[in-house]
Order: structure tokens, then sequence, then C-alpha cells
């Protein structure tokens, strides 16, 4: 029976590097993204198809489960991916871009968690993306306080929804992306060089870390945080 994962943020990034690897895995894909570009990702998936929707919007959400619903009827797999930032230092971050990220990054989950609860077949595993960001970062306690907030919301629903689904979080570091390619090269290289795996993280890195704690082979592990970072959370 094809398994069924449904992917937050999927139009580019980590979102679409879970996306691959799911489908070449052989999951059948729905991306759920607010950017038109996840049509296009979608097709190139084949096995996946898209919904544009913004998950702030309660109508959004239940358009996304909806869909879902009519078109496979049961999901194995939820990928909260769907992130945003809008850093600066907490004294001058304006409080629209406080609760802006904390929308996106955390309540968004949640929304969509629950209204896919009656959609999670026994035995099936949400992952939640959270971050190294979340034991503190200068300039993000936004982004930081969203993200610890996910991994204080993987934990509490992995108790209660056990034994029925499982609950885990991915916290990846520095990954290359087009964020952190915009970062001065010197800033780059210095945040590099304090990674003890001696290297900026791909976004291959997560993905393999999702897969597994979607699969069969993660079945005994629930609650739990797998920091994918280069060791960087433990180095001084």
């Amino acid at each position: 029976m094809t398994r069924i994962a449904v992917v937050t943020g999927g139009a580019r990034g980590l979102g679409l590097a879970i996306a691959r690897l799911l489908a070449d895995r052989g999951h059948a894909l729905v991306l759920v993204d607010r950017d038109d570009a996840v049509r296009d990702t979608a097709e190139q998936l084949r096995t996946a198809s898209a919904v544009v929707a913004d998950l702030t919007a309660d109508e959004d959400v239940r358009r996304v489960r909806d869909f879902v619903r009519e078109t496979h009827g049961s999901v194995d797999v939820l990928v909260n991916n769907a992130g945003i930032t809008r850093d600066a230092r907490l004294a001058t971050m304006a409080e629209a871009d406080f609760t802006a990220v904390v929308e996106v990054n955390l309540l968004a989950a949640m929304r969509l968690t629950f209204a896919l609860e009656a959609e999670l077949r026994d035995g099936s595993s949400v992952v939640n993306m959270s971050s190294r960001a979340a034991l503190g970062n200068f300039g993000q306690a936004n982004y930081v306080a969203s993200k610890s907030g996910l991994i204080g919301f993987t934990r509490g629903l992995a108790l209660r929804w056990s034994p029925r689904v499982r609950v885990n979080a991915v916290a990846p570091g520095l990954i290359d992306s087009p964020m952190s390619r915009a970062m001065p090269p010197r800033v780059l290289d210095g945040l590099v060089a304090r990674i003890p795996a001696g290297r900026i993280g791909e976004p291959e890195d997560v993905a393999k870390a999702v897969a597994f704690l979607a699969s069969d082979d993660a079945s005994y592990i629930t609650g739990q945080v797998l920091t994918v970072c280069g060791g960087r959370s433990i180095a001084p």
C-alpha cells in the first residue's frame, strides 16, 4: 500500500529536499505552500499533488484537510516544515514581526496537525521542523520562541497521541540554503569553522533524518528531538 505524506513548505529548500527523498522512497505526496511555485515542484516529482494555502488562515487549513480527505482518505506522514524568519534585536523588534513568526512556525503547524488528526492512520508519524536555534540565537527571539515552542508541542502531543501516532522533531543547524548563502562570506566562514563536523549541512542531511523518523525503522521513537547540526549544539 502506498504511503501518503503531507509536507508543508514544500516548494523549495528543506521542504523540497524532504519531498524528493520521500518520493524516492515510494510515498505519494501532498505538498502545501503559500507560494504558487509549489505547483511546479509537484509536477516535477510526479507522485505529488500541490495545495497553495496559507496555514495561518483557518479556512485554508480546512481546505488542505478536505483535499487530503478527498484525494487520499488518510495520511501516514505529516511533516510540519513551513517557516519564516523576521530577525531583529529584541529591543527593536516590531510586535507584528514577533507574532508573524510564531503564527507561521508554531501555530500553523499546530492547526494543521489537529485538523488532520482523524486522517492519521494508526502507526503514522508526525515530524515537526524545529531548529538548533531553539537553544538560543542573538537577534532571533521570535524564531527561538517558535522553534522551542514546537519542541514542547512535539513532546506534549507525543504523550497525548501515543501509541497510535508517533510525534518527533528534527532540529537542523546551519544548512546550505539561500538564507545562509546571503550572509557575508566572512560571517558564514566563521560559523562553519565552529561546526565540529567541519562543514555546512546539506538539505539532504535533514531530509534523511526526517525520512528516518517517518519510517517504521523509528517505530519505538516518539517525543524526541533529532538535532542535525554537525555537533554544533555541543561545541563551545
